[in-house]
């Protein structure tokens, strides 16, 4: 009797114990929302599907937009950025025919289709200044101009003459007096006069050859650099993160969970603007030991595509998506020349309403030119299921306003049904499957009705569940909203 009491006792002990460990973890897989865009990007928002996958949705290709063709350009032009300043589009890119003298030059555009070279007359080339050129380093090579990347500096506190800043190659002594690679600062303020912050490096722990991008990043309320770096035999991405953009942390390599190491030549990556806290990576993937291509037959030095990911702390990143993002295409001068072909540039415009371009380079074998590629708004991914339909549910989640809103697609026949949960799974009163209005279409922003009801101001606050019944559709995102 008394071993079995004891027994009891201790069961009893451990019971509460349990029961809060639960509710701890409950707790934790509770989501807080609040009213911020949320994309379907990976597997974090999903608890349960059937009859439904993630689809990774590959630019739509459309013209070139430009031709890297000037004497001062040429095959080694490339680690190109783009940006948007008010109405204005602009785009940096490097030029310099052989390296010998690297340039970094300037295009604009009013519509990201259509791109011109303002004559600026700063820097010589060729005994003229009627050019393009903005920069150009003090040594003949390996100075910031071989991979000069801008950004517009939205911290707070930046000064007016600091409304630009950029990042680029350059050289330091170590202690042992040889010179090694380090990446420099530079700042301007109208995105067209430069100079260095200080004659010293930022960073000089990497190996920096490459699109080394930075920019202030409104969820960290820091600069952050993602920068190259080696690591087992494989080039790969680091961040660095600084308050001050003169004094920067160790770099600390990118966390691409259990999927194998890639040569990832470039980054790309960026936060995304109609959802800052999510971050989104268009790497340039190198494939060096494919030295060998059918049309026409030729060596080459490799060949490369480029990929996709995705992180929600700029840390951790979802490698979800294998598969190429941008494939090289019938075009045999894509197929070789692979520190070049299929490198998207840094930055994503909205060129209307609805769409985003993302701009890459390519025909490369010959003479280097810019191709565009369209997105639909937050269209990277999306839940995808086919005719026979399928469902999924979210986690719990806390958000914040009184309308639910979707950016989805679906065919003639096919059709999206939302209901609301509680957090046991239970539906919600008013707000279930048979009462949600049947959605069809096409649309961006398609507010969503429960018998022709919106208003859920009452479940603020309260942790809740959306399961979703759709077919032959794609979910793309959604939002809570006032």
């Amino acid at each position: 009797m008394k071993t079995i009491f004891l027994s009891l006792f201790s069961l009893f002990l451990l019971l509460p114990l349990s029961f809060s460990e639960n509710e701890k973890n409950k707790d934790e897989k509770i989501r807080n929302i609040g009213s911020k865009l949320q994309l379907f990007l990976d597997e974090s928002l999903i608890e349960k599907r059937n009859g439904v996958e993630l689809k990774l949705h590959s630019p739509e290709r459309k013209e070139v937009v430009f031709t890297f063709d000037k004497p001062y350009e040429g095959k080694q032009s490339g680690y190109i950025t783009m940006l948007q300043d008010g109405n204005q589009f602009r785009m940096y890119y490097r030029g310099g025919g052989d390296l010998s003298r690297e340039y970094t030059c300037l295009a604009e555009s009013s519509d990201g289709i259509n791109w011109t070279r303002p004559e600026l007359n700063l820097i010589e080339y060729n005994d003229s200044k009627e050019n393009n050129i903005i920069w150009t380093g003090k040594n003949p090579s390996y100075d910031e101009s071989h991979n000069f990347a801008p950004f517009i500096n939205t911290n707070p506190l930046a000064k007016l003459e600091e409304r630009y800043k950029a990042v680029g190659f350059g050289r330091y002594l170590d202690a042992n007096g040889e010179s090694k690679l380090a990446l420099m600062g530079l700042s301007s303020p109208d995105g067209i006069h430069w100079k260095r912050v200080r004659e010293e490096p930022l960073i000089v722990e990497g190996a920096f050859d490459s699109q080394n991008t930075a920019f202030w990043d409104t969820n960290l309320k820091q600069y952050a650099c993602y920068l190259r770096i080696r690591r087992e035999g494989k080039r790969s991405i680091a961040r660095s993160i600084s308050d001050d953009f003169l004094n920067w942390s160790k770099p600390e390599p990118l966390d691409f969970g259990n999927t194998p190491l890639e040569h990832l030549y470039t980054n790309a990556i960026i936060s995304y603007f109609r959802s800052p806290h999510i971050y989104l990576g268009f790497p340039m993937r190198f494939v060096p030991e494919r030295i060998k291509v059918s049309y026409p037959p030729r060596e080459t030095d490799g060949l490369s595509d480029a990929v996709f990911i995705s992180s929600r702390d700029g840390i951790k990143w979802s490698r979800l998506f294998m598969e190429a993002f941008i494939r090289p295409g019938l075009n045999p001068n894509n197929w070789g020349e692979a520190h070049g072909n299929q490198t998207p540039a840094w930055g994503i415009l909205k060129t209307a309403k609805d769409e985003i371009s993302i701009y890459w380079q390519e025909n490369c074998v010959d003479t280097p030119q810019l191709r565009r590629g369209v997105l639909r708004l937050d269209g990277f991914v999306s839940v995808n299921t086919n005719y026979y339909g399928g469902e999924f549910t979210t986690y719990p989640m806390i958000f914040k306003g009184k309308n639910l809103i979707i950016n989805y697609s679906t065919s003639s026949v096919g059709y999206i049904k939302i209901e609301l949960l509680d957090v046991e799974g239970k539906p919600i009163s008013g707000f279930d499957l048979d009462s949600c209005n049947e959605i069809y279409g096409d649309e961006i922003e398609r507010l969503v009705l429960w018998k022709d009801r919106s208003d859920l101001s009452q479940l603020t606050g309260t942790p809740i569940r959306l399961h979703f019944s759709m077919k032959d559709a794609d979910l793309y995102s959604f939002k809570f909203c006032d």
